[in-house]
């Protein structure tokens, strides 16, 4: 693949194919993307542990597409990069005990919530330098959503 080529797979990736240019809330926006995709996946038979799995798996790719979008932008966490939100939104799904449409929903605000409030050491984890920063600290925001929606799930609350 040519220089051109890598360049738009990593603006492809890095804003979800177009998540991240959403006006208002990018990064909620990248999450709903998530869930509209784990909708199917769940119904297709994935399990929590599948969701988890595929976040680590896409890891090195988002972490890759993330630093080309903030080095060719200009910018350290540039918003339109959301692949980082799905990732950490499949983690947290990755935490429950059972998948139905309420996990999905308690999973998205669960992660929303860390990731806006990123706690320690979330808020660390976003001081790593380029694309490793960006996702890692939604990777975290991700774990503690997953532990949450886990809790919840062991006392049937969803």
């Amino acid at each position: 693949m040519s220089k051109a080529g890598r360049t738009r797979a990593a603006w492809a990736l890095g804003t979800f194919f177009g998540a991240g240019y959403f006006p208002k809330g990018p990064g909620t926006a990248g999450s709903v993307a998530a869930i509209l995709i784990a909708w199917p996946l769940m119904i297709a038979g994935l399990t929590p542990l599948g969701f988890a799995v595929l976040s680590v798996a896409a890891l090195a790719p988002a972490i890759w597409a993330a630093d080309v979008v903030a080095r060719e932008s200009g910018r350290k966490d540039p918003q339109i990069v959301v692949v980082d939100e799905v990732l950490g939104q499949w983690l947290t799904l990755g935490g429950a005990t059972r998948l139905n449409w309420r996990s999905l929903l308690i999973g998205l605000v669960l992660f929303r919530i860390f990731d806006i409030l990123k706690p320690q050491p979330v808020r660390s984890l976003e001081r790593i330098p380029g694309g490793a920063g960006i996702v890692l600290d939604d990777m975290m925001a991700g774990v503690y959503g997953a532990v949450v929606l886990f809790g919840l799930g062991w006392f049937n609350l969803y």
